[in-house]
């Protein structure tokens, strides 16, 4: 499991060591893990010796970092520009790059122009201009440098320097021009602003240099479940299990007039693996349901009648009263619930843990506005963290926010971001799968108590872990299915089956 923190935390943890005097031995150990990195960017297109490389080397130890960096490259044969875009420059670092043979270039007004081309023929950038001190954005020519470089799309490798100048390190968020990486390799702890929103975006691969904050480094701010950690979430069968014992899923799901949503949802369910699936609707969806899937017991009875170890509600459902009435007997069941699409306005004014909310952004700002909180759209997809974040302490809810990073947030304040979906996974009935396999996670691991302190959480973590698993899960099937042409979402169980037999069955890393 990936851990991240924020800037504010990585400079605590170096406090006590810069105050020993190893403020340079900690450069020197990121600037050797950037310049490797670089070196092996440049290697997978064809070597370093002859590169052209730039480095854009602003005023902190961002910039000194990049600087080292540089000059270890300019060593290896590259030839190594430094674009300074700050009068204020670390003064032993520039020296060394100067040692090194490397030239240098201050950026200004009239010098614009010609960095810009310099930059734009560059076979690798160094991007070291703010660091996760950084406030407020670029600023002045080097946010006219960048903004030139994005309208031109330009085609060098971008490697940033701790986290991509102009995202802030704690949030993920972006204040005006940022240039998107390549890669990012930053130091000391995995910053969280890396981990969602616009930072996930710009990020590219990150790769986390170890400069020896470990055993200084407090409890993480956020968290990514990876594929190792599944075998841990997911509730293999037993030999001495049956359908009742591994978990029945119950669901409330589509309408006479999106029947669809509620077949995805089922296919996903079964793909995922459960006991048994319940479920409850109208005579057109049951009749679909039972001619697609056999296997789910149809009915168009009520929640009371149902024995169920968890609910899945609203996908497709808005339109259909008794849908929604089965939706609010859901959630005053107590049992877990996944609540989707149609059935998010149906939520009480709080709920416990175990009920997981799977809005996406324009849904939880209609969830905000109905409990008198005014928050747009766009401000929620800008700050994805921060936004289900509250949601869980407004709500009492697990709450999945999904977007191109999905953010899981407990109302304990423990926190996932996965960003394993692939861009073509924005297509209709996509959400659907997601609730569906998020519902047979919840229902094989009802019994489960230590699904989160398996990954060294506490236990009020569960259902946060379980939707961080369905999202991960959900996301890879993606990108396996995204190799063969645009997602068909009614083909995506098939590769969620695939998906779960492959983390399986590899050994842990």
């Amino acid at each position: 499991m990936l851990s991240a923190y924020t800037g504010n935390q990585v400079r605590a943890a170096e406090s006590p060591l810069l105050e020993a005097g190893l403020g340079d031995e900690l450069m020197q150990r990121a600037a050797h893990g950037l310049a490797q990195a670089c070196a092996a960017e440049l290697q997978a297109t064809g070597g370093t010796y002859g590169r052209a490389v730039v480095v854009l080397a602003g005023s902190g130890n961002n910039g000194g970092d990049a600087l080292y960096a540089g000059a270890r490259l300019q060593q290896r044969g590259a030839g190594t520009t430094a674009v300074l875009t700050s009068d204020r420059v670390h003064t032993q670092a520039l020296a060394a790059f100067r040692a090194a043979g490397g030239r240098v270039e201050r950026l200004t007004g009239a010098t614009l122009d010609r960095v810009l081309e310099r930059v734009a023929a560059a076979d690798l950038v160094i991007d070291g201009i703010l660091g996760t001190g950084g406030v407020g954005g670029l600023r002045g020519e080097a946010a006219g440098l960048v903004g030139r470089l994005n309208a031109r799309r330009m085609a060098g490798r971008v490697v940033a320097c701790d986290v991509p100048s102009g995202v802030n390190a704690d949030t993920g968020e972006a204040s005006g021009e940022v240039l998107a990486a390549d890669l990012t390799v930053t130091f000391g702890g995995l910053k969280s602003g890396l981990l969602t929103g616009a930072g996930a975006r710009a990020a590219g691969r990150v790769v986390t240099i170890d400069i020896g904050l470990g055993p200084t480094l407090p409890e993480p701010r956020i968290y990514s479940v990876e594929p190792a950690d599944f075998r841990h979430l997911y509730a293999v069968p037993q030999p001495a299990d049956h359908k009742y014992s591994r978990g029945v899923l119950g669901i409330a799901a589509g309408s006479a007039l999106y029947p669809g949503a509620a077949v995805l949802a089922t296919g996903a369910a079964l793909a995922t693996g459960v006991g048994m699936i319940r479920f409850l609707g109208p005579d057109p969806v049951t009749s679909l349901i039972n001619t697609v899937h056999p296997e789910v017991v149809c009915s168009h009875g009520s929640v009371s009648e149902s024995h169920v170890q968890a609910w899945l509600v609203g996908p497709g459902a808005a339109e259909d009263p008794g849908q929604r009435q089965r939706a609010r007997d859901a959630l005053a069941s107590g049992l877990p619930a996944v609540v989707d699409a149609g059935a998010l306005p149906l939520l009480p004014e709080t709920v416990d843990s175990h009920v997981i909310l799977t809005p996406h952004a324009g849904e939880l700002a209609a969830l905000f506005e109905r409990r008198g909180k005014s928050v747009e759209r766009e401000a929620i997809e800008a700050a994805p963290l921060e936004s289900a974040r509250r949601a869980a302490e407004t709500t009492g809810a697990t709450v999945l926010l999904k977007g191109y990073t999905t953010v899981v947030a407990a109302p304990d304040g423990t926190v996932f971001s996965q960003a394993n979906a692939t861009p073509w996974l924005a297509t209709a009935g996509s959400g659907d799968t997601l609730a569906g396999i998020l519902g047979a996670l919840v229902a094989t691991n009802t019994r489960n108590n230590d699904a989160g302190t398996w990954l060294g959480l506490p236990s009020s973590s569960r259902w946060a872990a379980l939707a961080a698993a369905a999202a991960m899960l959900h996301g890879l099937a993606g990108q396996r299915a995204v190799k063969r042409g645009p997602i068909v979402v009614s083909e995506l169980p098939r590769h969620v089956r695939r998906v779960i037999h492959q983390v399986l069955r590899d050994p842990p890393l």
